[in-house]
């Protein structure tokens, strides 16, 4: 069983998404093992994004190639201070109000949930049944334009490895539940005896 962190960011939230959204990871036969509403700080956002020591460097070259693509300028060459400035938007952003952070587990859960929430860019997530084709108009040149970052309505963690650490970050191993569903035994067990 794999666990993954999804977090409905504040766009999700002041659009009463939340529901929605839960809804559709229940749907999928992920379990839901903890939740809570918080209100992050500055210090909490940019531990999260720079749990991985490259993250500015990367989070920067994705950010300095993808105006390349679109025949733009990038607002800097320099990888590491697109970084700085893309984790200075995200700061403002996630800072704006309360989000909701769960923790979610089932098998495959990190897959099946970056399949759910759809690509990072709404505007180029799968059109019908992901949460960000579904339910935003966002796109990277949008947000650029405003000078501020995506607001795209859920993190969901990338890689299993990412999901152990994000979760650490945001949750207290006494936070998370270790409990069956009656479902469950549908969904794994070999053998799936209703009698």
């Amino acid at each position: 069983m794999e666990k993954t962190l999804v977090i409905v960011k504040p766009d999700g939230v002041q659009r009463n998404l939340i529901g929605e959204i839960i809804s559709r990871l229940e749907k999928s036969g992920l379990k839901m093992v903890a939740a809570k509403m918080l209100q992050p700080d500055e210090k909490l956002i940019e531990k999260h994004y720079t749990i991985d020591p490259d993250w500015f460097r990367l989070c920067g070259e994705k950010n300095i190639n993808s105006y390349k693509k679109k025949g733009l300028t990038p607002p800097s060459e320099d990888p590491i201070e697109v970084g700085k400035m893309v984790l200075q938007k995200l700061k403002q952003y996630l800072t704006f109000c309360p989000v909701v952070s769960m923790v979610w587990e089932g098998s495959s859960a990190v897959e099946l949930v970056r399949k759910i929430t759809g690509g990072t860019e709404p505007l180029g997530a799968a059109p019908m049944g992901t949460i960000r084709g579904d339910y935003c108009l966002e796109s990277y040149l949008l947000a650029d334009s405003a000078e501020r970052a995506v607001r795209n309505l859920v993190h969901a963690s990338g890689s299993v490895a990412e999901a152990e650490k994000e979760i650490a970050l945001w949750f207290d191993n006494k936070e998370i539940m270790d409990y069956k569903l009656t479902r469950d035994t549908i969904i794994y067990d070999k053998e799936w005896n209703i009698a």
